[in-house]
């Protein structure tokens, strides 16, 4: 079951099948694109990602697949790569709240999500060894980057998961948090960037998607951030922002 909350700018979208640890079927794929849909129409200015119970999202549910007829091709290209792509192209800053298990298309959502708090005890790696079947949903992509080939097929050769507090010390995740803070921490944040400059963030979140899919170096990235501050120069957040500086005064900011 996916759930969607919306409250002063924020969404926050929860999965909630927490006995088996929010694992995702194809319905509950198709229910959370349909959340991502519902809160970009409806405008929010930032998007809090989190799962119920003791588990963010342990993969994709086979607790009813059939090996021999099984479409893995299907579910994964139809249905998990569409899925990241809208949550990558959301307009607004997103964050993910993540605890417990975090594998498979669950490593997926992080990876298409901006910024990702997880819990110090929180368990991420690839556990298809034991499955006969391959890390998927962009895993191979995030761990050669951050952590290199090496510590990849460590991993993925002996099944271990490396701990939230590991994996935010090799760099695959922003911040490790005391687990009963999490969801209080990830929220706080994700209201203070709903209050910011979300136009300016956008334009961040654009420039950071082209140097990490290495479509522009430095010179072009210089290129490109003068543009953007160029038409952010525009915007009634920018007049907002300068006017408060000089004033000495907290801006406030409506993402225009």
């Amino acid at each position: 079951m996916i759930n969607l909350t919306l409250a002063d700018g924020v969404a926050e979208i929860t999965l909630d099948a927490p006995k088996k640890l929010n694992s995702l079927d194809e319905q509950a794929i198709d229910d959370l694109d349909a959340a991502y849909q519902e809160a970009e129409q409806a405008g929010v200015r930032a998007l809090l990602l989190r799962g119920e119970g003791k588990g963010f999202c342990a993969g994709r549910d086979i607790s009813e697949v059939v090996p021999a007829t099984d479409d893995a091709l299907g579910f994964l290209q139809g249905k998990v790569t569409p899925l990241m792509r809208r949550m990558a192209a959301f307009p607004a800053p997103t964050f993910a709240a993540v605890q417990g298990a975090c594998l498979g298309v669950g490593l997926g959502l992080t990876i298409a999500t901006d910024v990702v708090y997880v819990a110090e005890n929180a368990k991420i790696g690839s556990p298809f060894a034991a499955l006969g079947a391959t890390l998927d949903s962009g895993g191979h992509a995030l761990f050669v980057e951050r952590l290199g080939a090496h510590r990849t097929l460590d991993l993925i050769y002996t099944g271990d998961l490396m701990s939230g507090a590991e994996a935010v010390t090799a760099g695959l995740f922003s911040r490790a948090v005391d687990p009963e803070e999490l969801l209080d921490f990830t929220r706080e944040k994700a209201a203070v960037a709903a209050q910011g400059a979300t136009l300016a963030f956008r334009e961040s979140k654009a420039l950071v998607a082209a140097v990490r899919d290495q479509r522009i170096g430095l010179w072009e990235s210089l290129k490109d951030e003068n543009h953007a501050q160029g038409r952010l120069c525009d915007s009634t957040d920018y007049s907002e922002g300068f006017a408060a500086f000089q004033t000495k005064r907290k801006p406030v900011f409506n993402g225009r």
